[in-house]
């Protein structure tokens, strides 16, 4: 290949991140026809969403209701991943010299802008278990200092905690977060409860992932940083799916995500949000003197790895923001009340989600206290093709239940009548 065809290449690739997802003409024209249509209107518009459900390789071999894990790629986005991965191969390192870290600054600063934070305040990583690692590895930790987190937090992380506790001779204190609490306040006083003048660095879910509960992120980081304790969230399940800035967490520490779960991003990227005065004093995971302590792209040493997932970062921005974040908002919460009001009094079925519908989005947890969770779960796909995941913890019992933007109501009626049938 000549020079000039590589530079032709390289031009080209720049172009195609550049354009608007590729979408047929009928979805386009829904977007129009619904353009002024309020978010909370359009919530319940099926045929809207019969319309966006056109753009997704939807399985036809069960119900989908384990989204919250990874929700597959949109077609336009996975089919600009794909000539990705052939554009690159093409040349491949003669790209990875030339483009790779102008094309990643350029999905690095798109997110930034989705979070609402400065481009170099974030850094993209594989998921969020490598982001909040990151963070809790990189802590200057002293024999005694204090964690706080709660037993309803991701496991990943809990085990980073108690390997520090191995390492370094921290003690992590462990609060248990109410499936029903009656107040803000109450979640708020629990987590002060755990501070002492030893507590360093307090853990939480922005959006508990086993339950779908929505915590209130700005009164524990401001109750935090009055007692001098820094902020990590775990943010894996609201980045993408609650209309949200950085700015309306009360000025939180740490952010972390992962964009394959409701950005619709192929697998393998995350992000990490560090607020700017906190970048100098964590330590990487990985040695790197390219960088300042005072630059975040220190935490970001990954080697050589898949450039293309980095690329889809901007198309799966790009048909995020055609169908745009409170509308995706208000459908996931509307597609969540419209299956747990009709089992909320039930008197064989349990909701482990609170029902303000403030408190939760598009997750919710239902069990049926004579079946396991792994029972109930089993039940549902063999007996009438729904896939759910079992969580059986000492605070929550149940299967998770987690629809998309392409869910439809009449899924969700089948799912409806076989828990009733389950529970009796």
């Amino acid at each position: 290949m000549s020079h000039l065809s590589k530079r032709q290449f390289l031009k080209s690739m720049v172009g195609a991140t550049a354009l608007p997802t590729i979408q047929g003409p009928t979805l386009n024209q829904v977007f129009a026809q619904f353009a002024n249509v309020p978010a909370n209107t359009l919530a319940h518009q099926e045929g809207f969403w019969a319309a966006i459900r056109t753009a997704y390789p939807v399985t036809t071999d069960f119900i989908q209701l384990e989204n919250g894990y990874y929700s597959l790629a949109a077609q336009p986005v996975l089919d600009s991943y794909l000539k990705h991965i052939q554009q690159v191969n093409a040349v491949s390192s003669y790209y990875m010299r030339t483009r790779q870290f102008n094309d990643k600054l350029e999905s690095q600063t798109q997110l930034a802008r989705l979070l609402g934070c400065s481009a170099d305040e974030l850094i993209i990583t594989r998921n969020t278990t490598e982001s909040l690692d990151t963070v809790i590895a990189g802590q200057n930790w002293k024999a005694g200092d204090e964690a706080v987190m709660a037993e309803q937090d991701y496991g990943a992380m809990l085990d980073m905690f108690r390997l520090q506790a191995r390492r370094h001779g921290i003690v992590n204190k462990m609060i248990s977060i109410p499936n029903h609490p009656q107040s803000d306040d109450e979640l708020v006083n629990l987590y002060e409860k755990a501070i002492t003048p030893k507590t360093r660095l307090l853990m939480v879910c922005h959006l508990v992932n086993i339950t779908g509960q929505i915590m209130p992120i700005r009164q524990i980081t401001e109750m935090a940083h009055k007692r001098n304790v820094e902020v990590i969230v775990d943010g894996a399940h609201a980045f993408g799916q609650l209309a949200f800035n950085i700015s309306d967490l009360g000025g939180c520490d740490y952010y972390a995500s992962s964009l394959h779960k409701w950005l619709g991003v192929p697998l393998g990227a995350g992000i990490l949000y560090v607020r700017k005065d906190k970048i100098p004093g964590l330590w990487p995971m990985f040695g790197d003197s390219s960088f300042s302590d005072d630059n975040i792209r220190k935490l970001n040493h990954t080697g050589t790895h898949p450039v293309a997932t980095d690329l889809a970062i901007q198309d799966a921005i790009r048909f995020h923001d055609s169908i745009g974040i409170e509308r995706k908002q208000d459908r996931l919460r509307y597609l969540q009340r419209y299956w747990t009001d009709k089992v909320r009094n039930h008197p064989n079925i349990v909701l482990n989600t609170p029902s303000d519908p403030k408190r939760s989005c598009a997750i919710a947890n239902v069990g049926i206290p004579k079946l396991k969770p792994a029972e109930l779960s089993k039940a549902l796909f063999e007996k009438y093709n729904i896939f759910t995941v079992a969580i059986d913890s000492p605070a929550v019992k149940g299967i998770r239940v987690t629809p998309h933007v392409y869910t439809t109501t009449a899924e969700l009626d089948t799912f409806v009548k076989a828990l009733k049938e389950l529970a009796g």
